[in-house]
C-alpha cells in the first residue's frame, strides 16, 4: 500500500497529483504558464485536504527535480521538501526528462528512441535520450541544435523528439528519421509508475541537502526599460 504526492513545475505546466498503489486519486493542472507560486499550493492544500477526507496517509512525496525552469524548479522543490520535512516522510526526486519520455511510452515503437527536450535560451534545449525501456542513451546536456545535432544516431534509429524545446528544432533537425510530438509537457500524473517503482526500492534523497538539477546557473536579466520613480 502506498499513497503519494507528486509534484511537477519543471516547464510552464504546473501540476500535482495523488496516487494510490500506482492509480490516480487526485490530480490537479493548470498549463497557462508563470503562475507556479500562486497555484501549487492551492493544488498541494486541496490534495492533503483530499487525502484526509478519504482517510488515506500520505507515505511520500515526489517531485520533478530538473532541468527546466530555474524559477518553476526551485518553487516545486520548495514545496516538495517542506511537505516531507513538516509530514516526516520520504523525499523521491524524478528528473524531468525521464517523466516526459515516460509519457511517450505508448506512442513510441519499440525499436524509436526517445528524446525529450527542454526549452532552454535561443537554439538551446535540454535534451536526453532514451530507448524503449528508458534506459539513458544519450545522458541529459545542454545542447545547441544545428543541421547535425544527433545525426550519429539518426543515423541508425528512428528518433522521437517531444516537449516545448522540441518545437524550435523543427526545421533545423530535418533527418528523415527524425520524428517530432507536438504540446508535450511534464506532468505530475506521467510520475506515478517511477515514483512508485522508487517507493519500492527505498529509492529516496535526503531532504536537507537535496537540489533541483539545473544543469546551468540561473542569469538574471535586466528589463528593457526602467521606471524611476520621484
Amino acid at each position: 500500500m502506498s499513497v503519494i504526492l507528486h509534484i511537477e513545475t519543471a516547464t510552464p505546466v504546473c501540476s500535482c497529483a495523488l496516487s494510490e498503489n500506482g492509480q490516480i486519486i487526485f490530480n490537479r493542472q493548470n498549463r497557462e504558464g508563470l503562475s507556479h507560486a500562486v497555484l501549487l499550493g492551492v493544488f498541494v492544500d486541496e490534495a492533503v485536504a483530499f487525502a484526509r477526507t478519504q482517510q488515506k496517509k500520505i507515505e511520500a512525496i515526489a517531485v520533478s527535480s530538473g532541468p527546466g525552469s530555474y524559477t518553476g524548479l526551485r518553487i516545486g522543490v520548495s514545496e516538495a521538501k517542506g511537505l516531507s520535512y513538516g509530514l516526516g516522510i520520504p523525499l523521491i526526486a524524478i528528473p524531468t526528462p525521464l517523466i516526459m519520455a515516460q509519457m511517450m511510452i505508448d506512442t513510441a515503437d519499440a525499436q524509436m528512441l526517445l528524446c525529450p527536450m527542454i526549452d532552454a535560451r535561443r537554439m538551446e534545449v535540454f535534451a536526453t535520450v532514451y530507448d524503449h525501456s528508458l534506459e539513458t542513451i544519450r545522458a541529459t546536456t545542454a545542447e545547441i541544435i544545428t543541421p547535425d545535432s544527433f545525426s550519429d544516431l539518426l543515423a541508425e534509429h528512428r528518433i522521437l523528439f517531444f516537449g516545448n524545446g522540441s518545437d524550435k528544432c523543427k526545421n533545423t533537425i530535418t533527418h528523415a528519421n527524425a520524428l517530432f510530438a507536438d504540446n508535450i509537457y511534464p506532468l505530475a500524473v506521467a510520475m506515478i509508475p517511477l515514483a512508485e517503482k522508487a517507493f519500492d526500492a527505498n529509492d529516496f534523497v535526503d531532504v536537507a541537502y537535496f537540489e533541483p538539477h539545473y544543469l546551468k546557473e540561473f542569469v538574471a536579466t535586466v528589463p528593457k526599460s526602467k521606471v524611476i520613480e520621484v
